[in-house]
């Protein structure tokens, strides 16, 4: 079900995010691979990234993004109801990261719950759990947080890969609204068995041991064809079907708060819908791809400027490994 009969209360009451100290420049990459900051440029948009600090994990950052989102919204940890985490990145398998988050951050009574699997669109996914848990009664204020340590999963031989991701988390604080008419009007989804982009190793099928070390089994191995080829074709589409159901067309939509993949994607995508990139903000130049992360980049980007109004309308949609993507359409409140 996609087409919801009235709007879920829900809004961003909040947003947050956190970068590591330590910016890796193209320039410093050309020192490793065999690559210029022009052909980096040319093919990505990327001109630097973070990388976090060894001793550090992604919760570390996850809970520096959670704090000043809470603070953005005026909030506590003892308001939350739920703590959801979306990270391919997490800690390690047991215990939940969110677990972590949440016991770090001092939101002793929230639920703890796991994205995991969805890699750059757990985001989305997350938001619209939090949404139906906060429609639904009970929940009143759940916060997402998006963890990316990309750098933990990257083999650091592989161009293909290395010039792409960054390390970063973001984080949104939703409540309820009354805002009439306000919160979550509709959303798409849609997957594709592919691995394309996988991590081949670690899990039950292919466990820890020394040869899936020895083989790089743990790194993330990526088709750069294949992903371009899945995301410009499946993410117009969820866009467009998302609004529809809403009943908006593109010129009704404020903003476009997209998975930061790739420049060349962003611009396809927004070629594809004859959306203006104006509309499409950007942060992927600075800090790179970061995963489930990348989204809220750059709605933090707009709402931490003051720039995303009452009333405004606007799209939350990412495509993620596995092959999973999806969209949501929102009104804020």
């Amino acid at each position: 079900m996609s087409r919801l009969r009235s709007p879920l209360p829900i809004r961003v009451a909040g947003t947050g995010v956190h970068l590591p100290d330590t910016v890796v420049t193209n320039q410093r990459l050309t020192e490793v691979f065999d690559t210029s900051d022009e052909w980096i440029v040319k093919r990505t948009g990327i001109r630097e990234r973070r990388r976090l600090e060894p001793e550090l994990a992604a919760s570390d950052m996850g809970v520096a993004a959670a704090r000043s989102a809470l603070a953005a919204a005026g909030r506590t940890p003892s308001d939350l109801d739920a703590v959801v985490v979306a990270s391919y990145t997490g800690d390690q398998p047991l215990p939940s990261t969110a677990l972590i988050v949440a016991d770090a951050l001092g939101a002793r009574r929230a639920m703890p719950i796991d994205v995991t699997q969805a890699a750059c669109a757990a985001s989305v996914q997350g938001v619209l759990l939090a949404a139906h848990l906060v429609a639904g009664g009970g929940f009143e204020t759940v916060l997402v947080v998006a963890a990316e340590a990309a750098s933990r999963v990257t083999d650091p031989g592989d161009r293909g890969t290395g010039v792409f991701f960054g390390d970063a988390a973001a984080a949104v604080v939703l409540s309820r609204t009354d805002a009439p008419e306000a919160g979550l009007l509709s959303f798409d989804y849609g997957s594709r068995l592919s691995y394309q982009v996988q991590i081949p190793a670690g899990g039950s099928r292919r466990p820890p041991c020394p040869e899936s070390v020895a083989t790089g089994g743990h790194y993330l191995a990526m088709d750069g064809r294949a992903v371009w080829n899945t995301a410009v074709i499946n993410l117009p589409a969820s866009i467009a079907a998302a609004a529809s159901r809403a009943d908006l067309t593109m010129a009704d939509v404020d903003h476009f708060f997209l998975h930061q993949a790739n420049l060349n994607i962003l611009t396809a995508v927004a070629e594809r819908l004859s959306v203006p990139m104006a509309r499409v903000p950007i942060t992927l130049d600075k800090i790179g791809n970061t995963g489930s992360a990348g989204a809220f980049t750059a709605l933090h980007e707009v709402h931490s400027r003051g720039l995303l109004k009452p009333g405004d309308q606007y799209i939350l949609s990412a495509i993620g490994a596995g092959f999973q993507w999806g969209t949501l359409c929102l009104r804020h409140g």
